[in-house]
Parts: structure tokens; C-alpha cells; sequence
């Protein structure tokens, strides 16, 4: 037997809390459509390659030995419960009373899927087994409808994910497991450094996993609060990586969402996705190295990565740009965006002027902007956060041999608080630029409107609710 993973839970809480305070929306490598629960995304595979196809070398990766236990003592607190409060969402399913209910129907919703489980081809002694004494985790029901106060600049998401440590350890990983990554990158067709790059901003190498088991979280998901549908499908798969035996039930533990393993699969999406690449008849991303390896490669593979392409580069914007241009749903060729004024940061050419790419700019007209190509959607279907697919590129070319971004972010700019977000809005409406009910969650419609009031007063009109430009509302 050779190396093993580890796997605990910071970075997964890390991840969702910074993903969740950037952007739209987060999540772990999804099925059907979704890697946050909450958002939306997926794909479909099922099997396994055996050893005569893939001779990759069986290594696996060992789990972290828990904390020794602190002394008692008057400062040592109890796990957090939940907080007993109707969710922001306003949902229905999400007050405290209607929480509490499900909560006392728990038992009863839990045997009513034995029927399903068994279509799926779960043995009903191990429906029973893997489902006795559980109890639902109501603290998971703060987390569905968190809405932070407080916000991360997309730098500091990138300075708190691409670091000088999780560099060196990548580089480590990478050189260690070459002969995995040969075999991976010769079957699927995907860049190794990409792959490197999610397994160390997912878990960090398989040292910060996530600790709650993913039956009880699927579980209470599955029959309390709002998403119950989707995620009752997500317990029965979860049901069903135990009743396959891919993964021991004591290291099934992962995000408080039920996405586990070094590179964070949600159950549907390992059920479609994941690659027994070792041979020893058993899927396992918790564990193996090869088969975390295989099963995030092919995943991208048909989340439709180009091999041999990049994801993007980064771009100097020309002043008195329109960034109007900064549009996802407006690709332009090299030669075009050339023609803009929009060159590639630090003098080097674009390889090919035929490639098409977006714009974006999530620094405003102070930062630097990004032009993305198709490979960019593809780590976007891992998780639909720019923020989070910019760091990942980013960490890629790093582990390559890249160098850090050339241009500066504008860090002395402040990303709003939720009340500031709110005020933002009702200032922007009351000079007639904002047509919609504020919420303090800022889309299409608010970066539309900020626009124009920008365009109004002379500004670069670039969308960036900075807090420069608040106190510009506020004083006019």
C-alpha cells in the first residue's frame, strides 16, 4: 500500500463562506446541473476503468487521525446549535416552526425512502444499517439561508487561496503522483495543473476535507428546509457509495452540503463521475490518489475542457473604455478585442487572434480585466463562481511556472457590507436609475443601473459597487 489522502474540514468552510460572499453563487463538483445546492449545474457518467486499462499505480491517501480530545474546561464551548430562527429566505419550509416540524416527522421521512433505495438496488438490511439513529443536523438549516454582512473583495478570495504554502504543496503533489497525472492527462485529455490546482483549493490537498458525515446532512437536507427534492436524490446516492462499498461509512464525511473527498464531489456527481482509475474495484476519492485524480479529469473532460488550450488571459483595458463589452454573453475574437484597445497585461501577444472570449472586469475600471475562453466555462461548471474559476486558473498557471497577476487590484476600495449593498440600491432608485425592489444582492439589474447614474457623472461606466462610489451617491 503506498501514500494516502487525508482529509479534515476547514478549507470546504473557507471555501463556502468566501464563494458565498463574492459571487452569485458556489458549490462542489456537482451532478445534474448543480455543485451548490443552492445554484445550479451537472453531468452524467457511471463506471470504472479496471487495472489493465489505466496500470496506474495504486496509492492512496491517508485519513487524517482526528484531534486528541482538549481536558475539559470552562473555555472549551459545546458544538453550535441552530439557532432556532425562521431562514432570510422567507421560504416556507424555512421557519422555525415548519423546521421544527420536519424536524419531529424526521424518523418517518427517513423510512418512507426505503421503497427508493431498494428500486436503486440498495440491500434493505443496508438501508437499515446506514439509516439507524440518525438524527437531523438542524445547524445545517443556518447555513442554507446564510446571507453574510460582510463581503470579500474578489483579491482577497485569490490572496486567501493562492498562497505561497498551497503553491509549494501542489508542486510537491504533483511531482510525487507524476506517473497518476501522465496516465490521467493521456486518458481524459485535461491539464494536470488544473487538476492539481482544484484538489488543492477544494481540500488543500486532502488535509481539509470536511467532518460531517454526509448520510446525516444529506438526510436532514432531504427532509427539512427547502431544497428536500433534490437533495433526497443526493441521500439516496450517498446510500448508494455505502452499498457499493467505494466508501468506508466512518470516512464518508465532507461539507455540512454533503460534498466530500479531496476534490469535493457531491454524491449524483460521484455517482456520474466517478473513475475506480486504481483497479481495485472500488471508486474512491477519499482514499485513492489515482482515483481523484481520474474521476476530477473526467468530470472536466465532459464538462467540455479543451485540451491543450488555457483558460484565459489577463488584459490591460484602455481608458474611456466601453464596458459595455464586459459581458459574458458578448465573445469577440482576439483580433476584435485587439481592435478595442484591449491588449494582453505585460506585452505578450494573444497565441491565437482567432480565439473567442468574453470580458470581464471584476475590479472595475481600476483592476484588471480577464478575457475567458470556453475552458473558463468549464471550471465554471465545477463552481459557478468567477471568483472561484479565476482563482483556480490562476493557482494552474502558478504551479506551471507562472507569474503572479502583472496589474494591481484596487485594494483601496472597500466591497460593501449588505446595508451598504441595500442603500446602494434605494440611492441608485431614488435618481430614478434603479427600477427594482432593493434587496441588497447586486445583479444584472443593479450593475445595469450603476451604469447609467457612472455614465451620468462622467465616470467609467464599469458596473463596480465600490464604496468610492457610494459615498459618490450619497453626496449628490
Amino acid at each position: 500500500m503506498g501514500a494516502t489522502i487525508s482529509g479534515r474540514g476547514l478549507c470546504a468552510g473557507l471555501l463556502a463562506a468566501a464563494a458565498l460572499s463574492l459571487l452569485p453563487a458556489t458549490g462542489h463538483a456537482q451532478g445534474s446541473g448543480e455543485r451548490n445546492p443552492f445554484s445550479a449545474f451537472g453531468d452524467l457518467f457511471t463506471g470504472s476503468l479496471n487495472r489493465q486499462q489505466t496500470n496506474a499505480p495504486q496509492q492512496q491517501l491517508q485519513p487524517s487521525s482526528p484531534p486528541a480530545s482538549p481536558a475539559p474546561s470552562s473555555g472549551v464551548s459545546a458544538p453550535k446549535e441552530w439557532s432556532g430562527e425562521d431562514g432570510a429566505s422567507g421560504h416556507p419550509l424555512m421557519t422555525a416552526s415548519a423546521i421544527r416540524q420536519s424536524a419531529a416527522n424526521f424518523s418517518s421521512c427517513i423510512a418512507g425512502f426505503e421503497g427508493d433505495a431498494i428500486r436503486r438496488g440498495i440491500q434493505a438490511e443496508n438501508f437499515r444499517r446506514f439509516t439507524a439513529g440518525l438524527t437531523p443536523d438542524l445547524r445545517i438549516m443556518d447555513f442554507v439561508d446564510a446571507q453574510p454582512e460582510f463581503t470579500k473583495a474578489v483579491w482577497d478570495y485569490l490572496d486567501i487561496l493562492v498562497t505561497d504554502a498551497r503553491l509549494t504543496r501542489g508542486r510537491d503533489m504533483l511531482a510525487k503522483h507524476a506517473a497518476i497525472f501522465d496516465q490521467a492527462e493521456k486518458t481524459y485529455g485535461v491539464d494536470r495543473y488544473i487538476i492539481a490546482a482544484i484538489w488543492g483549493i477544494e481540500s488543500n490537498y486532502s488535509t481539509q476535507a470536511g467532518d460531517r458525515p454526509v448520510i446525516r446532512s444529506t438526510a436532514t437536507l432531504a427532509c427539512v428546509g427547502r431544497r428536500q427534492k433534490y437533495f433526497k436524490d443526493e441521500f439516496l446516492a450517498a446510500l448508494e457509495i455505502l452499498n457499493r462499498g467505494d466508501v468506508k461509512p466512518e470516512l464518508l464525511k465532507g461539507s455540512w452540503a454533503g460534498a466530500f473527498g479531496a476534490t469535493q464531489f457531491m454524491p449524483t456527481a460521484f455517482k456520474r463521475d466517478a473513475i475506480d482509475f486504481d483497479g481495485d474495484g472500488r471508486r474512491n476519492i477519499v482514499e485513492s490518489v489515482p482515483d481523484v485524480i481520474a474521476s476530477t479529469s473526467n468530470k472536466f473532460k465532459k464538462s467540455g475542457w479543451q485540451n491543450g488550450q488555457t483558460w484565459g488571459y489577463e488584459v490591460e483595458i484602455p481608458q474611456r473604455f466601453n464596458f459595455l463589452y464586459a459581458d459574458r454573453s458578448r465573445p469577440l475574437t482576439m483580433a476584435q478585442w485587439q481592435a478595442l484597445g484591449v491588449k494582453r497585461a505585460g506585452g505578450k501577444p494573444f497565441p491565437r487572434l482567432t480565439d473567442q472570449a468574453y470580458l470581464i472586469a471584476p475590479g472595475g475600471a481600476g483592476g484588471p480585466g480577464f478575457l475567458m475562453l470556453p475552458n473558463f466555462k468549464a471550471i465554471m461548471r465545477y463552481n459557478p463562481s468567477e471568483a472561484y474559476a479565476l482563482a483556480i486558473g490562476h493557482f494552474a498557471d502558478r504551479l506551471r511556472g507562472g507569474t503572479p497577476f502583472v496589474q494591481t487590484w484596487p485594494r483601496d476600495q472597500r466591497v460593501l457590507t449588505r446595508a451598504e449593498r441595500y442603500e446602494l440600491q434605494q440611492l441608485l432608485a431614488s435618481r430614478g436609475f434603479y427600477r427594482g425592489e432593493p434587496d441588497g444582492s447586486l445583479g444584472g439589474k443593479t450593475q445595469e443601473a450603476l451604469r447609467s447614474y457612472q455614465a451620468s457623472i462622467g465616470a467609467p461606466a464599469d458596473g463596480f459597487a465600490s464604496s468610492g462610489m457610494l459615498d459618490r451617491l450619497r453626496t449628490r
